[in-house]
């Protein structure tokens, strides 16, 4: 375990209009709280987006013909690159499926955009859930997370 304060740079960008979204300090603070004691230092980069980009990105990258809640980017940078701060990587996050899907499932919209930004810091720093194993590994770090920063486990059914 990494331990020490975090320098997690992160900038958020909007694709759509912010009206009933979160701030971008909430998803900064998200962020760094899954990142707390795994690195040191980092920059991220967010980025809300509607239906139209976040089927257009999922279709491109994963081969899916619809628009997902979360898609992360790990930073790959050419051998020999020397940043004065490695790249984690970019987050995309589909606010209306965010919409959509905290509301089917009767959670705060506030709740459901933390899990998704944790869970998705969580593949940057190269957690996965392709086995049994590693998603029940994933699962319980995320409710932890999510517990200190206040919000419910987010697997319960509502």
């Amino acid at each position: 375990m990494t331990r020490g304060p975090i320098q997690l740079d992160v900038s958020v960008s909007y694709g759509l209009p912010r009206t009933g979204l979160p701030a971008a300090a909430s998803f900064k603070r998200w962020a760094a709280a899954a990142c707390e004691g795994r690195i040191l230092k980092a920059d991220l980069a967010i980025r809300l987006v509607d239906t139209k980009e976040g089927m257009s990105l999922n279709r491109h990258y994963r081969g899916k013909d619809h628009p997902t809640n979360v898609l992360s980017f790990p930073a790959e940078l050419p051998p020999g690159v020397d940043l004065p701060m490695p790249l984690l990587g970019d987050l995309v996050i589909c606010a209306p499926v965010v919409a959509r899907e905290a509301e089917e499932q009767h959670k705060p919209l506030a709740a459901h955009y933390a899990h998704l930004t944790v869970h998705g810091v969580l593949h940057l720093l190269g957690l996965d859930h392709e086995d049994e194993r590693e998603a029940e590994a994933m699962e319980l770090l995320e409710r932890e997370i999510l517990a200190q920063l206040g919000f419910a486990d987010p697997y319960l059914d509502a």
